[in-house]
C-alpha cells in the first residue's frame, strides 16, 4: 500500500447477503489487520451495526434482504446523516452512479464505491478501505468512466482542459499525487499544478486539500 494507507487497528463493520463472500470478505479484511466486529446478511442487521460507536468503517453491499433492491446504501446514508462523516465502502454488482451521488451529497468524504470484481485485487481493495476510513473518496473506474462518458459537462466543469479532467478522474478513483503522476506519466509537480488549478477553476474555498478534492469529486459528479 502507499505511505500513510494502511487498514492496521480498524473496526468494520461488515454487510453482505451472500454467505460465501461474507465469509471470504471477512478473512481478507482481518488478514489485513482490520478487525470485523460484525458481520450481517440483512438490512434491519446493518442499521443495528451501524449505530455502534466503536467502528471505523463499514463496507456495505448496495442489495441486501428483504428486497434485494437498495437496502444497504439506504442504512449507510441513513446512518451518515446521524453521523456525518461515518466512513462506509459501498460495493455493488452494477455501476450506478446515482449511488455515488448519494453518498457523496454531504461533502465530507470518507466514502467509497466499488465492483465488487474489484476484490479480487485483494491490495487495491484493502487500500480503498483505508483510505474511506482515513476521510478519503474512491470511486470505481468503471464509475468514473460512466460519469466521463455521460452528457456533456456544463460549467464550470467545462474550464477544466483536457488533461485537468484526467487528473481530476483519477483523484475521484482516490489516486494519490504520486499515484496519478505515475499513470499520466507526469511529474508530481505537474500534479500538483493541476490539482491547484483544477481547485481555482471550480471555485473551491481554501481549505485542507483532502477536502478541496473531495469537494471536486463532488463537483465532477454533479457535472457542475
Amino acid at each position: 500500500m502507499p505511505d500513510g494507507v494502511t487498514t492496521a487497528r480498524l473496526r468494520a463493520v461488515l454487510a453482505e447477503d451472500q454467505a460465501l463472500l461474507r465469509a471470504g470478505l471477512t478473512r481478507i479484511l482481518e488478514a489485513g489487520g482490520v478487525e470485523v466486529v460484525e458481520a450481517v446478511d440483512n438490512a434491519p442487521g446493518l442499521a443495528r451495526a451501524l449505530g455502534r460507536d466503536d467502528i471505523d468503517v463499514a463496507v456495505v453491499d448496495v442489495r441486501l434482504p428483504p428486497t434485494f433492491t437498495t437496502e444497504g446504501l439506504e442504512a449507510a446514508v441513513a446512518a451518515r446523516a446521524d453521523r456525518p462523516g461515518l466512513p462506509v465502502l459501498v460495493l455493488s454488482q452494477f455501476v450506478e452512479a446515482l449511488y455515488a451521488r448519494d453518498l457523496l451529497a454531504s461533502g465530507e468524504g470518507a466514502v467509497g464505491y466499488l465492483l465488487k470484481d474489484r476484490v479480487a485485487d485483494v491490495d487495491a481493495f484493502l487500500e480503498a478501505v483505508a483510505r474511506v476510513a482515513g476521510g478519503g473518496t474512491v470511486l470505481d473506474p468503471e464509475v468514473v468512466a460512466a460519469l466521463v462518458s455521460g452528457a456533456a459537462r456544463p460549467r464550470p466543469l467545462a474550464r477544466l482542459t483536457g488533461r485537468e479532467q484526467e487528473v481530476l478522474a483519477l483523484m475521484a478513483e482516490g489516486r494519490s499525487n504520486a499515484a496519478i503522476a505515475a499513470r499520466l506519466f507526469i511529474t508530481e509537480k505537474a500534479v500538483g499544478k493541476h490539482t491547484n488549478s483544477i481547485f481555482t477553476k471550480l471555485d473551491l474555498p481554501v481549505a485542507p486539500d483532502d477536502n478541496r478534492r473531495v469537494l471536486a469529486v463532488l463537483a465532477w459528479l454533479d457535472g457542475s
